[in-house]
């Protein structure tokens, strides 16, 4: 191991994912980021947009159908076999039960976690083709999105970046 090893100063996460275990790494990793000093970039895509949409970001649910990690109530438990993802209320079970974990531990939610990580100086933006395919406007994002921005525009402020795709 090197004796002085070169510290990250600046990291661009991207999300993409829209359920909350899409979600929350990026977050996660985002607010400890800023906390230790480094720079933040988020770029929200695809379906992760949704963390930063008013009308959805704090009703973000647990995927349940297609996860074959899905154990209930924790992560020692049998798994859940994929199909009983599809039973009414799964998804909400699933959502309540992680969110509970989550309340024990001080993980606070969606909304909250994104106006820590802006009141901390790291910068939140939403991708421009996602934003042009889905139809959105700035009116639709949680006042902490800085910008909306390309593909390229994103790469130009992630220079000398770490780059992370969640």
């Amino acid at each position: 191991m090197a004796e002085n090893p070169e510290k990250i100063k600046k990291v661009s996460i991207i999300v993409s994912r829209g359920s909350l275990d899409g979600i929350y790494p990026g977050l996660i990793m985002a607010n400890g980021a800023r906390m230790e000093g480094i720079d933040v970039n988020l770029f929200f895509t695809f379906f992760g947009l949704y963390a930063i949409l008013k009308k959805y970001n704090n009703s973000i649910k647990i995927a349940t159908v297609g996860n074959p990690a899905m154990r209930v109530p924790d992560a020692k438990g049998l798994p859940l076999p994929t199909i009983v993802g599809i039973l009414p209320g799964m998804s909400a079970f699933a959502t309540w039960m992680m969110k509970k974990e989550m309340d024990k531990i001080d993980i606070p939610p969606i909304p909250e976690m994104l106006a820590m990580i802006d009141d901390a100086g790291g910068n939140i933006y939403a991708c421009k083709a996602t934003v042009d395919m889905f139809h959105l406007t700035k009116d639709d994002f949680i006042p902490q999105v800085k910008r909306v921005l390309t593909v390229g525009e994103f790469y130009e402020l992630s220079a000398g970046a770490q780059i992370i795709f969640t």
